[in-house]
């Protein structure tokens, strides 16, 4: 019997979008909510690679911190023996500012059923720590769908369930709504 072949871990790159898309929508299918999934090519292909997400054009200049922009969102694959992505992580920088340092957000995390097993995830997971041990960040942070079973992994690896913070989402007609008092503003 051949042992699966460990997967390998890299930076997304521009060529691995569409697959990642459709591993997105693969995720949604699980996650009971494919309506809810409206990702597209372009939109991923925009927010990992352009140096001003979420502005819509591929470079505004300064932000209004006279930093040069960077992207927001960051993504890396696990590949397969091919060179083909079989797995992601999607994740962005959060700020502590108790403890003063940038940490990672885990947006996302998805390895394609016939590659689970074969350590991607983990890898994946061990990434993103080994960014966060270089950089001096202090935390890795993500949230996961209550009835997922990779509870029982996420405990293996040394996470901890945050219970004591509950989350909050703010969309729709209640975020359009809530914008309209912002009043007069000089810029982002």
């Amino acid at each position: 019997m051949t042992s699966p072949v460990i997967p390998t871990i890299r930076p997304a790159r521009p060529e691995d979008v569409p697959a990642v898309v459709a591993m997105v929508h693969e995720l949604a299918e699980y996650e009971r909510a494919p309506e809810q999934c409206h990702l597209t090519t372009e939109q991923l292909t925009s927010a990992l690679f352009t140096t001003a997400p979420g502005r819509g054009v591929a470079s505004d200049g300064p932000s209004w911190s006279g930093r040069t922009t960077a992207p927001a969102l960051f993504g890396h694959v696990a590949v397969d023996e091919h060179d083909e992505p079989v797995g992601f992580a999607l994740w962005f920088l959060n700020f502590s500012t108790w403890a003063g340092v940038h940490g990672i957000y885990l947006e996302d995390l998805y390895v394609r059923p016939a590659t689970r097993g074969t350590g991607a995830g983990r890898l994946l997971l061990a990434t993103l720590a080994d960014i966060c041990v270089r950089r001096g960040y202090q935390r890795l942070d993500w949230q996961m769908i209550d009835w997922n079973p990779a509870a029982g992994f996420y405990a293996s690896i040394g996470a901890e369930q945050t219970s004591e913070w509950v989350p909050y989402r703010l969309s729709g007609a209640a975020l359009r709504e809530l914008a309209t008092t912002a009043g007069t503003r000089t810029g982002d």
